[in-house]
């Protein structure tokens, strides 16, 4: 019990990732023949480089009780659009061009915050409807022709392989430790800046984020447009990796994303996650999607019934696992001596520690009790005061 409660529900959530990431491993290990070696980090590390980046923002998204659909459509008009950009600029400076990328994604982001912070319309609407929008203005800008390796210039080609150190036969490429870097980044933002922390304080109790000040539709808002641009380099990352691109890019990445930020132990209904949960989820997700491509006794059809499989017992395990945590530490609590007199972990946290309510409401509900005691104890001293004058 001591355990668990040092630990964290986090914590936990990390370390069941990281068995149960071992178990396919070793599974995978006794079905296919020379199976753990290098080829296989290096083949999966270049696949999470891209999907890091869109469970990332997917993260973000999902935080605030939201989702994010249009993900895919996302990815595949930024990398044509990059593809056309670098075609007819050649000697645009690489950061011009990852700038390019992001604020095109940061824009279709706004797009979609603007109608759910603002118009209220609900997350899985919005995003269904500009999937299918950006999809088709995919479809308009590509006119029947694609982007081809031909047309892109050498650097851009190369940066995906490109070796930054080697650890035995292990690789690790430019664009790996790219989507690693941002991961880092974004997982001590959210730990440790205000300003990000809100997104756990909306994503909780609207409610009480509201009471405590926390202006919930800005924060929804910037929510969507960091995604769109975390997404947006995963479009230039997809350009870089295939350099191939026409109007099916990015198919499917709805459905990868939301699997590996839900499998890392991001909650569904908001709230609670990090960014480094939704990061071993995407390799565990990829590791499963690579590897069922080389195992002989699944079909590449039943690939997409894994992923929904795998998204179904995330969510069901979460909960009956939260569900198990949260009576095992009442229980702890309550056979603790004095514990009913200590308050309760997080009582009185502010609201952006995840509280349910905002810091001054904790206080509130004793007030009308004192406010009345007080008001009697002064007028029984007033009508002593004037028997005394009498």
């Amino acid at each position: 019990m001591r355990l668990i409660d040092r630990m964290g529900p986090q914590t936990l959530r990390l370390l069941a990732l990281l068995i149960v990431l071992a178990l396919v491993l070793g599974f995978f290990a006794t079905q296919i023949p020379n199976y753990l070696n290098g080829r296989l980090f290096n083949r999966i590390s270049s696949a999470v480089a891209i999907m890091a980046l869109i469970a990332c923002g997917q993260t973000l998204v999902i935080l605030t009780r939201n989702i994010d659909l249009s993900v895919g459509s996302i990815v595949g008009f930024v990398a044509y659009a990059t593809g056309m950009m670098i075609h007819q600029f050649p000697d645009m400076h690489p950061l011009l061009l990852v700038a390019f990328s992001m604020l095109l994604g940061g824009a279709f982001g706004a797009v979609n915050g603007v109608l759910v912070a603002y118009a209220r319309v609900p997350a899985i609407i919005v995003t269904l409807g500009t999937m299918a929008i950006f999809r088709s203005m995919l479809v308009e800008l590509a006119d029947g022709s694609s982007i081809n390796t031909s047309m892109l210039p050498t650097w851009l080609v190369n940066f995906p392989n490109q070796q930054l150190f080697v650890l035995g036969d292990l690789q690790f490429r430019a664009g790996f430790v790219t989507a690693l870097a941002v991961v880092v980044v974004a997982h001590v933002a959210l730990a440790r800046l205000r300003p990000a922390r809100k997104l756990y304080a909306v994503g909780s109790n609207p409610e009480a984020a509201e009471m405590a000040g926390i202006n919930t539709r800005a924060t929804v808002f910037w929510a969507f447009v960091l995604a769109g641009a975390l997404t947006g380099l995963a479009g230039f990352m997809f350009l870089a990796r295939f350099g191939n691109i026409t109007v099916v890019a990015g198919l499917g990445f709805e459905l990868q994303s939301v699997a590996a930020a839900v499998v890392g132990g991001v909650n569904i209904f908001g709230g609670s996650g990090l960014v480094l949960g939704a990061f071993l989820g995407a390799v565990l997700v990829n590791v499963i999607d690579t590897s069922l491509v080389r195992w002989q006794l699944v079909t590449e059809f039943w690939r997409e019934a894994v992923l929904g499989a795998l998204i179904l017992t995330s969510v069901a395990v979460d909960q009956v696992v939260m569900r198990r945590l949260t009576r095992l530490r009442r229980a702890g609590r309550s056979a603790t001596p004095g514990a009913s007199a200590r308050p309760a972990p997080g009582a009185s946290a502010p609201a952006l520690g995840g509280s349910s309510a905002p810091h001054g409401a904790h206080g509130s509900s004793a007030s009308p009790g004192a406010t009345g005691s007080a008001r009697s104890g002064s007028a029984n001293k007033g009508s002593d005061r004037q028997e005394g004058q009498r």
